[in-house]
């Protein structure tokens, strides 16, 4: 299996992030059987563009949630990485564990 799951949305809360947002976190390692797709459909045309980051990112987007690693943007980057044989790549992880930690009840 490539990715840890597959679903359709994100299970997180809006977090606002702008790209210039985006581009403030460093990329890091992560492995891409440790993430869960939030988009279910692959358009293949993108898959197979040689220039598909030209007008965005060249990393990944991930957001971490109650633990969880959710690929938010990037699935054809991902994917490409793992035709290629890599199971590893470099994401922009955006910790919203950190940044809303859960309150406590009582």
């Amino acid at each position: 299996m490539i990715f840890k799951a597959v679903r359709d949305g994100r299970p997180y809360p809006d977090h606002g992030f702008s790209t210039k947002d985006w581009a403030l976190i460093p990329p890091r390692q992560v492995r891409l059987d440790t993430m869960t797709t939030t988009k279910r459909e692959l358009a293949l045309d993108a898959l197979l563009a040689d220039d598909s980051t030209f007008y965005g990112d060249l990393f990944p987007h991930a957001v971490q949630w109650h633990g969880e690693l959710y690929l938010e943007d990037g699935l054809h980057r991902a994917l490409r990485a793992a035709l290629q044989q890599r199971n590893v790549i470099h994401v922009r992880v955006l910790d919203l564990d950190a940044l809303m930690p859960p309150t406590p009840v009582g």
